[in-house]
């Protein structure tokens, strides 16, 4: 791997530029973040031209490597207008733009990414790198969505599960402290994924809801604990479509936090983004904060 400056810090803030104008926000927007987190901004470009040497002539690789270190100087030079104290550091890597924010990122910093790249044509949806990132990291990575729409809002949000999301609501929690913002932990279920394709007994209905309504006091009443001076509401949602409410909802935060759990592929080669989450990384309008996590069972379903 090629470095233009230096190796980064363990807890950067890693942020994945490509050309694209969305990665020149998600640049700035992670610079912002960077410093409300007092922590380093390491810039990266993943040029592939290790993908590339045996398919075009070494002259051309040269113009790659070239064209990718003055992206590095231009974006640094931009997050240095906009934050001049803050430390940035940048990376050319020969590797693919997936493999390089995974191993930037390392065990403990945090990985952010915009919503398209430059292969893109609807600018809603979410683009190879970024869904290959989220999927795959084993820290914390953000993904940079309709931070040009409205200003801030004062809400994290949180989507909670159950009980075994505790700890996505603990992250989201100090979020909202770091943004002196309230936090919102919002449930969404949905009854056919309870008791199966037959339609259930009014009974049962209100047994179900019950039982999410428990699970969601349980983290709720924990993180009052553990955060006395933090403003924390919940809310419990019955749907067919836990993204379509989180999507909704995300129009009034500045942060969405949900865990990145990996369902099974249909052959079980590797594992990959739930359906629900998929469906949020494509439609927020806020930046969706994904917390590792791997899961089995009915977690996997989001």
């Amino acid at each position: 791997m090629e470095s233009t400056i230096r190796t980064p810090d363990a807890s950067s803030v890693t942020v994945g530029v490509d050309g694209s104008e969305q990665a020149h926000h998600a640049a700035l927007w992670a610079a912002g973040e960077a410093v409300r987190r007092g922590r380093p901004l390491h810039i990266v470009h993943g040029a592939d031209t290790e993908g590339r040497a045996l398919y075009v002539s070494p002259e051309t690789i040269e113009k790659v490597r070239v064209a990718g270190r003055e992206l590095l100087d231009d974006t640094a030079k931009a997050v240095a207008a906009e934050y001049p104290g803050l430390h940035v550091t940048t990376e050319f890597s020969r590797s693919d733009a997936v493999t390089t924010l995974h191993r930037a990122g390392g065990l403990y910093g945090t990985i952010v990414v915009g919503n398209r790249g430059l292969g893109g044509f609807n600018p809603l949806m979410l683009g190879s790198v970024g869904l290959g990132t989220a999927a795959g990291a084993r820290t914390p990575v953000i993904v940079v969505r309709g931070v040009e729409e409205t200003e801030e809002r004062g809400t994290v949000l949180a989507a909670v599960r159950d009980e075994h999301d505790l700890v996505c609501a603990q992250y989201a929690a100090r979020e909202a402290e770091l943004r002196k913002a309230s936090l919102r932990l919002l449930h969404v279920w949905n009854i056919f994924q309870s008791v199966g394709n037959v339609a259930p007994m009014l009974d049962d209905v209100d047994e179900i809801a019950g039982r999410h309504a428990s699970a969601l006091q349980a983290v709720t009443d924990t993180v009052h604990d553990e955060f006395p001076g933090l403003t924390v509401e919940s809310h419990a949602e019955k749907s067919v479509s836990v993204a379509g409410v989180l999507v909704e909802a995300s129009r009034h935060a500045d942060l969405l936090v949900m865990g990145g759990r990996r369902a099974p592929t249909p052959l079980g080669l590797g594992r990959n983004l739930g359906r629900a989450t998929h469906g949020v990384l494509h439609h927020a309008h806020c930046p969706v904060l994904l917390i590792p996590r791997t899961g089995t069972g009915s977690g996997s379903r989001s």
